[in-house]
């Protein structure tokens, strides 16, 4: 979708998050998503490959924490039928599990990476495509001194390579920040996902902290994961829980 200002906009597949960014991500936007484990983040990829997907773009999807099976099985539990998508070509996924011999890191290396992302592009073609990393956090965890390098790497790599990029970075469960800090700082767009006890339930909340040539929503909304559908909007957080869930400790 093109808007006024002659920027193509790219659907995430969750509507009510296309609506908060004004109709999407800016076609060729390099996109942090950044937060604790279990907030939603591997979700939001599956969901933002699978619109490209629907809409006959090609993506790559590299997964480093989970197999190449278990991301297509969750996929399946949300009606993604990413099994379809590699049969026909417009799908390839790079795991470190050997899942695939040609599609498979050897090594947590981000050299070795950036060569098998251009050689999967090379094969889906010269047109733009959708691009998951999930996660950046893996290649420095032993070396947080050099995520900004990796991260820059990364990006202006592949940038002449036509894609539209989601990076996902693991925040630590004891201090909620991050192992090194390096993809926020090059990134066009961050996205936060938290999770939190509220009133004896377990909640997990998403806020958009930063999208370039984008007018987006500025509030905390709380998300849930639903069986047949993913994730959800619920809806910006209560005011009368403001100060419990709050942009700050987000």
């Amino acid at each position: 979708m093109e808007d006024s200002y002659g920027i193509i906009r790219l659907e995430t597949g969750i509507a009510e998050l296309d609506e908060m960014l004004a109709g999407g991500i800016p076609r060729g936007f390099f996109v942090a998503l950044v937060g604790e484990p279990g907030t939603g983040k591997t979700i939001f990829s599956i969901h933002f490959t699978g619109a490209g997907l629907e809409n006959g773009e090609p993506c790559i999807y590299v997964t480093t924490e989970e197999s190449r099976d278990s991301i297509i099985k969750q996929a399946e539990m949300f009606n993604f039928d990413f099994k379809r998508y590699i049969r026909d070509g417009s799908l390839i996924m790079i795991d470190t599990f050997g899942s695939d011999e040609r599609w498979s890191l050897s090594k947590l290396d981000i050299n070795e990476l950036t060569n098998i992302i251009i050689e999967a592009k090379r094969e889906l073609g010269y047109r733009y495509a959708r691009l998951v990393i999930d996660s950046l956090s893996a290649f420095w965890l032993n070396s947080p001194a050099l995520a900004r390098k990796h991260a820059y790497t990364i990006k202006s790599v592949l940038h002449k390579w036509r894609f539209t990029t989601v990076g996902t970075s693991q925040y630590a469960i004891t201090t909620s920040g991050a192992f090194g800090f390096g993809v926020e700082h090059i990134a066009d767009g961050i996205i936060r996902f938290k999770k939190q006890v509220v009133d004896g339930r377990l909640r997990r909340y998403m806020l958009i902290e930063k999208m370039r040539q984008t007018p987006h929503d500025l509030r905390v909304h709380e998300i849930d994961f639903v069986e047949g559908v993913g994730l959800v909007i619920v809806g910006p957080v209560e005011r009368k829980r403001a100060r419990r869930v709050t942009a700050y400790n987000l």
